[in-house]
């Protein structure tokens, strides 16, 4: 399109002024055929094609038994249910974004398609500006406020950080990711609410396309009370569920709900002779003179007293009330549902099992990628769905591990099928590749732009750290006393390729003691980790890194603690060839919350929950302003444990994961050097019953020497295992 001579003028203008060019010279220039789009600060049509292996860190083949066992040698596999063949449920730990561009474009992709697909994806993203990883913890009749830690509060300000620029920037990249996931005649679900349903339509209609809408759900979430009913607006009861398709080919089926007959709308209000219940609908509809002839003919038609006719259509014969876009017959999860977890952004299954029955068929694999307490994963578990979920919170995590054991205990004891599910790290990433975490910079200053960066961070821990800095290392950063410092990244949890590569430089070095400091580690990391750095010379102590080093009055005070990482006791039992596991003690060092400070700023007759060095407090004032006597709630070492379980065979299944070869291009299995943990037997803690047991069950093994891991999670979903060594059969 030719432009007149002052539009010319004043784009060159704008250019050599290094001013960004209105929208309107988009259209002149470019001709966009888009006559709609959302814009938003930040926008970008790039999406990551990172690909990273899945570490499998934990399995759980079927429920605990009850009883001790007793073993049949020949019978192994099948007496404890492992799952030897077909598909097993995938429960990953780690970022979305990376979590969908592994499975879109790495090895597992293949084992995705061999099963047919993803049919249906179902996502509550994060789309209140609160929800921050802020967490009520029950510690007896205490409640505490958990909060996130420094991945989690990155992780809430990526997307909420610039506002709803950055929450919608977030969900297109993994939005985009997800439509090319989705087989061909799969769909998706979107759940949101009126902060913003307008926008995210926009957004689905950019990414699936407008042709492929399919409905806007409207679910009745609320009831009017309390302020709700009292504000000068009218009460916000609803929420909005998005369903697009990837194609006009995909697969639905209607669902179908009882009449309500006490309704007012009833017309089911009759009764023959022999008791049934029946409708008389007028009109008749569309049907033929030759149709109603045979309606009559069966005794399907009624005349009234004036002549008109009317069908007769009895209860028992109809399918229900056909199920439209209002969905107002499914309520909240209330205080005392037995499905409740305490997890804030829960679903009732009700919900996930009317689009599950509607968008997937027995055998088809959905998947949550926001999935918190795990609902939807729960609810295709009881439906014969295979599924994968994923959340970046150890928490939800582990909230969604015991819902799901607890799915496969009650399947198991009804007798019903049910599928083994494991656990994964997204883990072994090259700490190069990613830009210390926070912004995307342009490349030719991206290099120097993270290494300033890195270097202030690095300092402003190893200053909290009370260490010197040190320099021409490759994994090196400070040095404390005769021990050297490694720093973990800020973004990521330390992988084991992290830590190997500091315990090879140790090796290299000559080094023999080494601090290694982390915001987070990855799971099943430790002790494993510091046994092989033993094996080799080398002294590793992990520490966690508190949130206070970047509050620079507690680090000024001294209070901004580093804690070793958990820490457990066990005694093994043998009675002949079985074995018994006893946890014994259970010593962690956490803290969250400066005392003094939180002295200082409470208010009157105020109460708040601290942890200080591995002990939860109540601190409050009275009245007048006077502290109280500081009151202890973690009474006991076991009040920690909220989960623990065991694997009588720790070394008897490998860590294999399939990596592309850089020459060949094909994907090779390597050894990990790890073993996956093969949940044998579990006791946790639930809203229902908050008691744990502290021994196992006997378990008959064969005779020989073998080793034993245990693992604890504890009450904030962190997780810690022991491995002991144990000879069975052994004379005595």
């Amino acid at each position: 399109m030719k432009l007149p001579d002052n539009e010319i003028r004043d784009i060159t203008k704008l250019l050599e002024e290094g001013k960004p060019l209105p929208d309107k010279y988009r259209f002149m220039l470019f001709g966009d055929e888009r006559e709609i789009e959302l814009v938003w600060n930040g926008k970008s049509q790039e999406v990551t094609n990172v690909v990273m292996p899945f570490q499998t860190i934990e399995h759980v083949d079927e429920p605990r038994a009850e009883e001790d066992l007793r073993v049949q040698p020949e019978l192994f596999d099948l007496e404890t249910g492992r799952q030897l063949k077909g598909w097993t449920n995938k429960l990953i730990w780690g970022d979305n974004k990376f979590v969908l561009s592994s499975l879109k474009s790495g090895p597992l992709r293949d084992e995705i398609e061999a099963n047919g697909g993803i049919k249906l994806i179902y996502i509550d993203p994060p789309f209140d500006m609160g929800a921050d990883f802020t967490m009520n913890i029950e510690i007896g009749d205490e409640v505490f406020l958990k909060e996130p830690n420094v991945l989690e509060e990155l992780a809430y300000r990526d997307t909420w950080g610039k506002g709803q620029d950055s929450f919608l920037s977030m969900v297109f990249e993994r939005l985009t990711l997800m439509r090319d996931l989705l087989a061909d005649d799969g769909s998706i679900y979107v759940h949101c609410d009126w902060r913003l349903n307008s926008v995210l339509r926009g957004v689905l209609d950019e990414v699936f396309g407008k042709e492929n809408f399919v409905n806007e759900l409207v679910w009745k979430s609320g009831v009017i009370k309390g302020g709700r009913g009292v504000a000068n607006k009218f009460g916000k009861l609803v929420d909005y569920i998005h369903l697009y398709s990837k194609s006009r080919g995909y697969f639905f089926q209607s669902i179908y709900k009882d009449h309500d007959l006490d309704g007012q709308h009833n017309k089911f209000v009759h009764r023959d002779a022999s008791g049934r219940i029946y409708s008389r609908d007028t009109p008749l509809g569309n049907y033929s003179p030759e149709k109603i002839a045979e309606f009559d003919a069966r005794g399907r038609i009624y005349r009234t007293k004036n002549g008109k006719m009317q069908l007769i259509r009895y209860l028992d014969e109809v399918k229900g009330l056909s199920v439209g876009e209002l969905w107002d017959d499914i309520s909240q999860v209330n205080q005392v549902a037995i499905e409740r977890t305490g997890y804030p952004t829960q679903k009732p299954e009700a919900l996930l099992s009317r689009i599950l029955e509607a968008s997937s068929r027995q055998g088809d694999i959905v998947c949550d990628f926001f999935c918190g307490s795990g609902t939807t994963a729960a609810v295709a578990e009881k439906l014969g769905r295979k599924w994968i979920t994923s959340d970046l919170g150890k928490f939800a995590i582990h909230t969604a591990r015991k819902r799901l054991i607890n799915v496969q205990r009650e399947l198991k004891v009804e007798g019903k099928d049910f599928r083994a599910f494991e656990i994964l790290n997204l883990g072994r990433y090259e700490r190069n590749f990613f830009i210390s975490g926070l912004e995307e910079f342009d490349a030719k200053t991206a290099s120097q732009l993270e290494r300033n960066k890195e270097l202030a961070f690095n300092n402003l821990i190893l200053n909290a750290y009370k260490a010197e800095p040190v320099s021409g290392f490759r994994t090196f950063r400070g040095k404390k006393h005769n021990r050297i410092v490694a720093i973990g990244p800020v973004n990521l949890p330390v992988s084991r390729l992290f830590a190997e590569q500091v315990v090879a430089e140790c090796v290299e070095k000559g080094v023999t003691k080494v601090d290694l400091l982390a915001f987070e580690f990855e799971m099943g990391l430790f002790p494993s980790i510091q046994d092989d750095a033993s094996a080799r010379g080398v002294d590793l102590v992990l520490k966690h890194i508190p949130k206070e080093v970047f509050d620079k009055r507690a680090v000024d005070r001294g209070e901004a603690r580093f804690h070793d990482v958990a820490y457990i006791e066990v005694k093994a039992h043998l009675n002949g060839l079985s074995l018994s596991v006893e946890l014994t003690n259970y010593s962690v060092f956490y803290t969250q919350g400066i005392t003094s400070i939180t002295e200082e700023n409470l208010k009157n007759g105020g109460s708040q929950v601290v942890v200080e060095n591995g002990q939860v407090i109540k601190i409050s004032k009275d009245k007048d302003g006077l502290v109280n006597q500081r009151e202890l709630l973690t009474k006991n070492w076991h009040d920690w444990i909220d989960y623990w379980s065991i694997d009588f065979d720790f070394t008897n299944r490998k860590e294999i994961i399939r990596i592309k070869d850089k020459k060949t291009g094909e994907d090779k299995e390597t050894w990990t050097g790890d073993f996956i943990f093969e949940n044998e037997w579990q006791s946790f803690r639930t809203r229902q019953d908050r008691t744990i047991e502290l021994k196992s069950i006997f378990k008959e093994l064969p005779p020989g020497k073998r080793k034993v891991a245990v693992k604890v999670v504890d009450i904030f979903g962190n997780d810690t295992m022991k491995v002991i060594t144990v000879t069975i059969g052994e004379k005595r």
